[in-house]
């Protein structure tokens, strides 16, 4: 099945994809006036990590893939804020809070190298 997908072979975006539906389990519990608020964006937020990833993937040029790494890196440190702010806000606990943050920190770290591979 990767043959047709080559973008769910890499790490980076399965451990993304792990982030997602953390963010979706854990958003369930927002309180509920913040339906269109914080819980969309968070949610846009990390999707949009999953999607520049497989949209560079699928591109026919190193530069238009690490363009869209780029844009996947920018959306992991919305995720990453819109989480702290969660936490700030009393919506997560600090458990759920570094448990995301540690993860978050990985995929930045894989998609640093990952980007770094491709432009030498």
């Amino acid at each position: 099945m990767n043959e047709n997908h080559p973008w769910k072979s890499l790490i980076v975006w399965q451990k993304t994809h792990y982030l997602i539906l953390d963010i979706y389990s854990l958003t369930k519990k927002f309180p509920s006036d913040e339906k269109f608020g914080i819980t969309q964006q968070i949610r846009r937020a990390a999707v949009s990590i999953a999607n520049n990833i497989v949209e560079g993937k699928s591109r026919s040029s190193d530069k238009e893939y690490v363009h869209f790494l780029y844009i996947s890196r920018g959306s992991l440190e919305e995720t990453r804020y819109l989480v702290l702010l969660s936490y700030d806000l009393g919506f997560i606990d600090q458990e759920v809070n570094n448990r995301i943050e540690s993860l978050c920190s990985e995929i930045s770290f894989l998609l640093n190298r990952l980007i770094k591979s491709i432009n030498k």
